[in-house]
């Protein structure tokens, strides 16, 4: 009985730290604007992430590097009936940091090339000295990725790209006793993007992005005293995660010299989750159907104050992944998502330019229902801080 317990609650926090998180923010100026626009804006070399059809648009070559500090907060509470007795973990996220860097040429007339470096999977949590800490101190999911990429002007208005990315992930676990399961993997997979450009101030992008299938395995053993000195047991765990595919529609429109305005829609498979395959001791667990699909909406607008000086602002929603924000994972405080985000650019000479920006992400309330760790996340939120270089040569 106990063992089962056991597999029961190793599978919880094995398979929540399966579920990762994607970020629209790696230190560019999506950052001010929340996101909008940006598979059809094109205004530097970050378009290789965003829609890599966007490279047509960009001058001879191109190179925009991106560094960002992310703070999150996210305290967890333990219910007042929670079986573990001790303290809550309190803030589970606290600073973390992020960025990218992107360099895009033309080769020939109507054909660009580019490679992008960046990292916008995962997050690391620290749950500290709590309750719980003999199931779980440390919780990381990270993944990088270097991605090549093509694009290919058609004509005037029409424009192709596509790009391979080169991912590699990371899964570790940290408990109270000074033991340590971890494993890494490489992936593959791709994108593809087109730009519309209907005339001169007005462009649509379209991008699909391919889910990435990482595979790890660890042994893990577990040994929970709060069940009468229970023995340990190590358990094999083997585990296939699939990161969801995702789509984006985005419009940019130029209203005037000083006023532009963008938007998008997209979708990412977040239910695709339920054909991760996990293993634990030989035995298959399925998965509890908890994800579901998301939509992401998002609005922005950009004002030339100056000849020097570009400013940024949008906003976005994104629907939870959670079909119960009652019945989430410990380890991914996530739920319907607004976005406010607010940014500026300025022209250092004629081919270099550098851009500051600031996000606030409001997350809703989750609470998580697995024995022992019943607690909840009351209004997370986080904070992004990003600053930007762009040249040409």
């Amino acid at each position: 009985m106990r063992k089962i317990i056991a597999l029961a609650i190793l599978f919880n926090i094995s398979s929540a730290c399966a579920s990762g998180l994607y970020l629209y923010e790696i230190g560019t100026d999506d950052i001010g604007l929340a996101g909008a626009g940006q598979a059809a804006r094109a205004q530097d070399a970050s378009t290789l992430f965003t829609n890599p059809a966007g490279m047509t648009r960009l001058p001879d070559k191109m190179l925009t590097v991106g560094a960002q500090a992310l703070y999150g907060d996210a305290p967890y509470r333990l219910d007042d009936d929670a079986q573990l007795s001790g303290n809550s973990p309190g803030n589970v996220i606290g600073w973390f940091p992020g960025g990218s860097a992107f360099y895009t040429q033309r080769i020939s007339p109507t054909v660009s090339a580019g490679l992008g470096f960046y990292g916008n999977y995962g997050l690391g949590l620290h749950f500290g000295d709590w309750a719980g800490e003999n199931l779980i101190k440390d919780s990381t999911l990270l993944a990088v990725t270097l991605m090549p990429a093509l694009a290919w002007q058609l004509n005037d208005a029409f424009s192709l790209g596509a790009g391979v990315g080169i991912n590699y992930g990371l899964l570790k676990i940290k408990r109270a006793r000074g033991d340590e399961l971890s494993d890494h993997d490489w992936a593959l997979n791709g994108k593809v993007g087109a730009l519309w450009q209907f005339n001169p101030q007005t462009r649509a992008g379209l991008t699909y992005t391919s889910r990435t299938n990482y595979h790890f395995n660890v042994n893990n053993t577990v040994r929970l005293d709060q069940l009468n000195n229970s023995p340990s047991w190590t358990l094999p765990i083997a585990a296939t995660v699939n990161t969801p595919q995702q789509i984006m529609l985005s419009l940019f429109h130029q209203l005037n010299e000083r006023w532009a305005v963008m938007g998008d829609a997209g979708w990412q498979d977040w239910s695709d989750y339920g054909n991760s395959e996990i293993t634990v001791a030989g035995n298959q667990v399925g998965d509890n159907g908890r994800l579901r699909d998301t939509w992401h909406l998002a609005l922005g607008t950009q004002f030339k104050l100056t000849s020097d000086w570009t400013l940024n602002t949008g906003v976005a929603f994104d629907s939870s992944f959670y079909r119960s924000q009652q019945d989430t994972s410990l380890t991914m405080p996530s739920g319907d998502t607004w976005r406010w985000g607010v940014g500026a650019r300025y022209q250092l000479d004629p081919v270099s330019s550098i851009g500051g920006a600031f996000e606030y992400a409001h997350i809703a309330s989750s609470h998580v229902s697995s024995p022992l760790i019943k607690g909840r996340y009351d209004n997370p939120a986080l904070y992004f801080f990003g600053i930007n270089y762009s040249r040409t040569f």
